[in-house]
């Protein structure tokens, strides 16, 4: 449920929301939703900024390629192991302990992007078998 909130913008900050907006392919509404509940996240999860993936928009570890739902992998692969994946992964502490924190506030949005991964790679691994069989009949 959404709840209506008017506010005023100062100097030509609508204007280049309405330019943003159509750059997005969105109304300016939908726009401003999605940038203030960004801004709310970042403020609440230092660490973490947004980066534009294909449509949608994704957790991102700030100053690094990684996608928060990338180093939750890693970490769920060392269960739990945050040693394990700060050697593993080069990441300092507080970059994994940022991705954990995230996900422990947002674990629907990260569990799909996990979900998605695993069915990516369990699709190609199928076509990899079906391939090597090919090869060796």
């Amino acid at each position: 449920m959404s709840n209506p909130l008017s506010l005023r913008l100062q100097g030509d900050a609508l204007q280049r929301l309405w330019f943003q907006a159509k750059l997005a392919g969105m109304p300016p509404r939908t726009l401003a939703q999605r940038m203030l509940e960004e801004a709310l996240r970042m403020a609440e999860h230092p660490l973490i900024d947004f980066v534009n993936n294909g449509p949608a928009r994704r957790a991102r570890l700030r100053g690094t390629g990684l996608e928060v739902w990338e180093l939750v992998n890693v970490v769920k692969g060392h269960d739990g192991d945050i040693a394990g994946v700060i050697e593993y992964t080069g990441k300092s502490l507080e970059m994994v302990e940022a991705a954990v924190a995230y996900y422990g506030v947002y674990p629907d949005e990260i569990d799909v992007l996990l979900e998605e991964n695993q069915r990516a790679y369990d699709e190609g691994h199928a076509a990899y078998l079906v391939g090597l069989e090919r090869l060796t009949a």
